[in-house]
């Protein structure tokens, strides 16, 4: 504990251990929160922090140990307890109904929706009240399904908030936040944390943690290893505790593209404006944008999701006739999609069937018949090469810490050998050192020879790892700037639309 009176604790987490078979996830960890603090929990994926989030909200049942909540027991296993308690949890993939309203999936599950037609107008007006008093501006009567990203997102703190939750826990709360939507949630949060909230909040961005926690905790291999108050240490120490050594961030070299693997040429597309690009064998091509600015298109139709509808798209010097998915995977096009839930696995797959998703036709079936046990072998080593920490190649996909579900993605991607990569968002939600093994295995390709396009929202990442780096802005691509010659303001402009309307 820090100096804060033991009065003051209002949740205490003590010898809390979970197991799964053969897999101990938390073991034996204990720590306290006092009012108006707010803790950092962090650690390598994989190493038990959400797990250990899910057991206080009762979402899972401890095998040892005990929750308390203002010096009372929680009862194992009970969301509705922790939820009457005033334990609030803010999902990283959010827990929303895209078919109600944000008034309507704020009170489902505190008061059920039956007879809210009478009281309707006083629930919109406390969401309202709510809303301006936090800076959590939201239309309540807007279907939740038509929000933006971060819109939702302050729908699941307000839920939280309208639920008189005294203690939140937020699970990778930017992991699918631009860096201005990221500030804004930050200054609701202190906002809150002054008003008395109590957070615990999971992050793998330690510029974040050492801005917004009072103090660290550090999980690794499911045991409390460390903790630290933030005046007292530095995210290069804190690297190191996550890991267990020192951390070293890889430098990239730039590199002098080949022949072009994929060009478009004047495309028009839906949310795509004319757009021109050459990816070149042996090069990384940044791609930079605020979210919703086109890159999805753009990753949509190299993918084969979407076809042109003008211009001229061509692989290795072939025009493109008729494009699918399929098309796509067998011109040599891999991809590593922005959301690895909805797109990228598949929830109720093993770790085998999500790993041959894309090559089970081809390289797995036999005269019809699937060679399950090569698949499993296959599976193995991926889990082996790219540490992806999990009980076994049969176990549930949707089991897994999102970090490791992108460590088997990026497997499955990169062992096919392919000659483009489409890389959107490929370390999002990942801790430091997978970040830089998946960059390195990024590199690695581009080394080999192959087309990387890497679509990401962090311009660090962009400007550290790109040989070329080009901008969207409302559907519009720029040209290509070499690694070096923008600084980030000035890309920040063409983010924002200035550099295209000076070349209109």
């Amino acid at each position: 504990m820090t100096a804060k009176d033991q009065a003051e604790v209002v949740l205490r987490l003590s010898n809390i251990t979970k197991r799964f078979g053969s897999l101990t996830a938390n073991d034996a960890v204990s720590f306290d929160l006092a009012r108006g603090e707010v803790i950092a929990l962090l650690g390598e994926n994989g190493a038990g922090k959400t797990t250990l989030m899910n057991i206080l909200f009762g979402q899972y049942t401890a095998d040892e140990g005990s929750v308390e909540v203002l010096g009372r027991a929680l009862p194992p296993g009970n969301p509705r307890a922790a939820l009457d308690a005033g334990v609030g949890m803010v999902h990283q993939h959010f827990t929303l109904a895209g078919n109600l309203t944000v008034w309507e999936n704020i009170v489902l599950g505190a008061q059920g929706l039956g007879g809210l037609s009478l009281r309707a107008g006083a629930v919109r007006a406390r969401i309202r009240a709510l809303s301006e008093r936090f800076h959590l501006r939201v239309d309540p009567d807007a279907k939740v399904g038509k929000l933006t990203v971060g819109e939702r997102q302050r729908v699941e703190i307000l839920k939280a908030l309208y639920r008189d939750a005294r203690i939140l826990i937020l699970d990778e709360p930017t992991a699918v936040l631009t860096p201005q939507e990221a500030d804004a949630l930050f200054g609701t949060l202190r906002e809150a944390v002054a008003a008395g909230l109590s957070l615990v909040f999971i992050s793998h961005k330690l510029h974040e943690v050492m801005a917004l926690a009072d103090r660290v905790v550090v999980l690794r291999h499911g045991k409390l290893v460390a903790e630290r108050a933030v005046t007292d240490t530095s995210r290069e120490e804190l690297a190191a505790l996550m890991v267990g050594a020192e951390v070293t961030t890889p430098e990239f070299q730039m590199h002098a593209g080949g022949a072009p693997l994929l060009s478009l040429h004047a495309v028009h597309a839906p949310g795509l404006n004319g757009v021109t690009l050459d990816l070149c064998a042996g090069q990384i091509t940044g791609l930079a944008g605020v979210s919703g600015n086109g890159q999805g298109a753009l990753s949509d139709l190299i993918s084969g999701l979407i076809s042109p509808t003008s211009g001229e798209m061509t692989v290795t010097g072939q025009p493109v006739q008729t494009w699918s998915p399929r098309t796509a995977i067998g011109r040599g096009i891999a991809r590593i999609p922005e959301d690895r839930h909805k797109t990228g696995t598949i929830a109720d797959f093993d770790l085998t069937e999500n790993a041959i998703l894309e090559t089970y036709a081809t390289e797995f079936s036999r005269g019809g018949w699937m060679d399950w046990g090569r698949a499993r072998a296959h599976t193995e080593a991926l889990i082996a090469t790219y540490d992806v920490r999990c009980p076994g190649p049969d176990t549930r996909i949707r089991l897994l810490s999102g970090g490791n579900m992108q460590k088997l993605i990026l497997g499955r991607v990169l062992e096919t050998g392919p000659m483009i990569i489409l890389a959107n968002q490929p370390v999002r939600g990942l801790d430091i050192g997978a970040v830089n093994y998946v960059h390195r295995r990024l590199d690695e390709a581009r080394l080999g020879g192959a087309a990387v396009l890497l679509i990401s929202e962090d311009l660090d990442e962009i400007m550290r790892l790109s040989d070329v780096i080009h901008v969207m802005s409302e559907g519009r691509l720029s040209p290509g700037f070499a690694r070096g010659t923008k600084t980030p303001a000035e890309l920040g402009q063409w983010m924002a639309g200035d550099g295209f309307d000076a070349v209109a």
